[in-house]
């Protein structure tokens, strides 16, 4: 194979970043989009680009034999039986986080990928930050000797809309999720027990859904090293991405990304640009390099860098954390994953 050729399903925001990526690379290109409420619009932009295929149904993607690998960008719901599909057809996949808001139907997902022996690669682009990837390298080369504490910082620059809201899954499964991933990464082993603590500060309506806006989740690690992170989902002065690992040797630390380095110095005061303003900005450059990466495991046949157990674990630490707010106690994620069990047995009694 000399070229990926690939179909894009979910035409929405991060399913056209994806797309733009992909058209940036020589030895990849994107055959198919589909989208059930594809439009002219989108037939405009898709042809704008090459892209010769844009349909409404997503088999057209499954069923075409020259497409090899699709990247999955429709609603989490969707992901399950859209990986199983891709499975069955034989495609490598990539698929947004999470895989899925129910950890056994991920696990289900996980094995049909693997059954088959196609690549999964989940969306944890954060990995490919440049500052995150050399936090990670001080850590891995013990130059900060054995990690003790991780604490990891992330706020949004303003909340979500109602109706997201209304269907993110909750804090701990839409946001920080990405940051329980981070943790894994960034301390190089597993978490053994999660305690999380959450309020409803920003705004009234996540509390009708059940949800919360700033939260702190205190990780144990089965290194015994501990962890921290802090979420909320408004902070006035622009995208918050801090990470710091202290070890037994230093630390290593890193801040946000700023549109330039120029300060400015008055009589007044001594100041300088807000941080990058979303995720887009501050991980437009981590977009390309998973997808580069995703394409290049393709072609030489190697493992991917995030693979569906990351995206099981990062999940699980996800549920972890929400029973331990239910529960107002700490949970061991193998208590969690308990939980939903007996939920699965509860409702097929039901």
């Amino acid at each position: 194979m000399d070229k990926v050729r690939i179909g894009i399903i979910g035409a929405g925001r991060i399913g056209k970043i994806h797309a733009e990526n992909v058209l940036r690379l020589p030895n990849a290109e994107v055959v198919a989009i589909s989208d059930p409420f594809a439009d002219d619009n989108l037939r405009e932009w898709a042809a704008a680009r090459g892209i010769g295929i844009v349909t409404q149904d997503s088999e057209d993607v499954m069923n075409n034999p020259a497409i090899s690998a699709v990247f999955i960008c429709s609603p989490t719901d969707t992901h399950v039986p859209l990986i199983k599909r891709a499975a069955a057809a034989g495609k490598h996949i990539f698929c947004e986080k999470p895989i899925s808001m129910d950890i056994a139907q991920t696990k289900e997902a996980i094995e049909a990928a693997e059954a088959v022996g196609v690549k999964l690669q989940v969306g944890f682009n954060r990995r490919f930050d440049h500052n995150f990837q050399r936090v990670r390298e001080l850590v891995q080369s013990g130059q900060i000797g054995d990690a003790h504490l991780v604490k990891i910082t992330s706020r949004d620059p303003a909340p979500p809309g109602k109706e997201y809201i209304r269907s993110s899954g909750g804090i701990f499964m839409d946001m920080m999720i990405h940051d329980f991933d981070m943790a894994r990464f960034l301390s190089g082993s597993e978490a053994e027990e999660v305690h999380a603590y959450g309020s409803v500060l920003v705004d009234p309506v996540f509390a009708e859904f059940g949800d919360v806006d700033t939260a702190i989740v205190t990780i144990r690690f089965a290194n015994g090293a501990l962890g921290v992170i802090d979420n909320s989902r408004k902070a006035v002065y622009g995208y918050d991405q801090r990470v710091e690992v202290f070890g037994s040797g230093g630390s290593a630390a890193i801040s946000n990304d700023y549109p330039n380095t120029a300060e400015i110095h008055t009589a007044e005061s001594v100041r300088r640009d807000k941080p990058l303003h979303f995720f887009l900005e501050r991980y437009n450059d981590a977009y390309i390099q998973e997808t580069v990466q995703f394409i290049t495991c393709i072609l030489e046949n190697r493992d991917v860098p995030v693979s569906g157990y990351d995206g099981y674990q990062a999940e699980l630490m996800a549920l972890a954390a929400k029973r331990s707010l239910q529960l107002g106690r700490p949970v061991k994620l193998a208590e969690a994953y308990e939980f939903t069990k007996q939920a699965h047995v509860k409702e097929g009694i039901q």
